[in-house]
């Protein structure tokens, strides 16, 4: 382990000398200067990380020289030394940076005792440094994946809550969707970035203990306190308080927290006087907020206050476009967890996942590529380890399975796709057909159901021969069935009011 490094700057040489000499036998690493340009010399040669600084140097006044050292590097601890010590020139060391002042002459236990100090402060702010990087390390890991238009929304959002310092934000969505991700976002992302964010899951701690941990206690505010302690609120001073699932939080304390959120203040239990509370309060639920309201089960004054900015995460299902993205998301980052070389998953296993509904949304998403990857032995995932629910949303007929087809629902209707393939205009054509026969030969129904006016409707059914009523287009596509098996747009009365397949052709079933 390297010694830490300590510039002693003085014209004195028996100052250096004594001050050099005293500090390398603490097993410091000690050069010395006798003047500013060779302070300046050592620093870039000899990179201390303390320096000891006389302020009457022969070639420079020492504050100019600190005001140099500190716009260099400003964390470096500069200590200021001099024989004519006085109030102005310590308040103006203080001011430009230094850690500390004392004048000669000057006893080398005190000396000895700020620069420990420094090293210590010094020690103890590279540590808090440090965690403060591994927590935005992991935030930045944990990141929102989306291109889809409800996300990019919710993205916008993130950054007008961060960039204006908003002092009470509501998210709210289904359990899973990543509530806690938008309160890191919004909290890393703004200028309390250096200050804690503290989460409190409202339905994880008994009411009893809740205002406990939200405002803390004085001494001897119940029996077991023994001393005075602190609550989330004094702790995450500067910062973000994230009170996760506060739908939960019981009625009467409700009142306390629209009280915090309101005036920014709050009362530790057993206290008399009112604590200030500068943090930016951020609150999720997955439940419905305005219908606790009038059940009367949330207090409406407080969803209100809470409600100035609110962020609705979109469910998983709702945004599928999302997924191909998120599942190469979570196996990058589980390959780095995992120390495996997984590069992608299959187009089979994609096409499960995409028709699954995700009650669990985000969050199940990542728990099923988690066991994939944890059983799958290859570098591509393959739909063999999927659960159960997720293999039975595959289509009975699959392009890998048997026939080479695809299918998919259609107004109730089942419609498989020919291998063979088939035109746009044949496909139009049939839905018209289909629409026509669901709403009874109604066109305007049946321009409703297809999303289209009446008049496009009747256009386009007058384009492929299609009667008024329907009833000719159904036999169109019956007497066209009857022609053979080329593929072709074929349909055939069914049994059962659908239609059946002719040939290769498309089909309802």
């Amino acid at each position: 382990m390297s010694k830490n490094r300590i510039l002693v700057v003085d014209d004195e040489k028996l100052i250096s000398w004594s001050l050099a000499a005293s500090l390398k036998k603490d097993g410091y690493e000690v050069d010395t200067a006798a003047s500013g340009s060779e302070a300046l010399q050592k620093y870039e040669t000899f990179k201390p990380e303390l320096v000891m600084l006389d302020i009457c140097l022969p070639d420079v006044n020492g504050l100019e020289l600190l005001k140099r050292f500190k716009a260099a590097n400003e964390d470096l601890y500069v200590i200021m030394i001099t024989a004519y010590a006085n109030a102005d020139s310590a308040v103006q060391a203080l001011q430009d940076g230094a850690e500390d002042y004392f004048g000669k002459p000057f006893n080398l236990e005190a000396v000895k005792h700020v620069v420990e100090r420094a090293f210590e402060k010094r020690r103890l702010k590279k540590e808090v440094d440090y965690f403060r990087n591994e927590l935005r390390r992991k935030s930045d890991q944990e990141k929102m994946v989306g291109n889809s238009p409800k996300m990019i929304e919710v993205f916008k959002m993130i950054k007008i809550c961060a960039d204006a310092d908003a002092k009470t934000v509501l998210i709210t969505g289904e359990s899973g969707t990543g509530k806690e991700l938008v309160a890191k976002a919004i909290h890393y992302h703004s200028a309390r970035a250096d200050a804690p964010f503290i989460e409190v899951n409202c339905a994880s701690i008994p009411e009893n203990l809740l205002e406990n941990e939200l405002f803390g206690h004085e001494k001897g505010a119940y029996t077991d306190a023994s001393r005075r302690q602190k609550g989330v609120f004094e702790l995450a001073e500067g910062g973000s308080v994230f009170l996760d699932e506060i739908g939960d939080m019981p009625y009467p304390m409700q009142a306390k927290i629209l009280k915090a959120t309101e005036t920014k203040r709050f009362r530790r239990l057993g206290g008399q006087e009112d604590v200030e509370a500068n943090v930016r309060i951020i609150t999720a639920t997955h439940q419905d907020l305005p219908k606790m309201v009038k059940e009367g089960k949330f207090r409406g004054d407080l969803f209100f206050r809470l409600n100035v900015m609110n962020i609705c995460l979109p469910k998983l299902r709702e945004r599928k476009e999302d997924i191909e993205s998120l599942v190469q998301y979570f196996i990058e980052s589980l390959n780095e967890e995992y120390g495996r070389s997984v590069t992608n998953a299959s187009p089979e296993t994609l096409e499960y996942l995409t028709r699954y509904d995700w009650p669990g949304n985000v969050r199940e998403l990542r728990n099923c590529i988690e066991r994939l990857m944890m059983l799958e032995q290859g570098k591509v995932l393959t739909p063999e380890f999927l659960s159960p629910e997720i293999r039975q949303c595959r289509l009975p007929v699959g392009e890998s399975e048997a026939g080479g087809v695809i299918s998919s629902d259609f107004a109730g209707e089942h419609i498989v796709l020919p291998s063979t393939g088939i035109s746009l205009e044949e496909l139009e054509k049939m839905l018209i057909q289909l629409a026509l026969k669901k709403s009874g030969g109604n066109q305007s129904k049946a321009a409703k159901f297809l999303k289209t006016s009446r008049d496009t409707l009747r256009y386009r059914m007058k384009k492929f021969g299609l009667s008024d009523s329907g009833k000719e287009g159904e036999v169109e596509g019956t007497e066209a069935g009857a022609e053979g098996g080329n593929g072709g747009v074929a349909m055939a009365s069914g049994g059962n009011g659908g239609s059946a397949l002719a040939g290769e052709g498309l089909r309802w079933v």
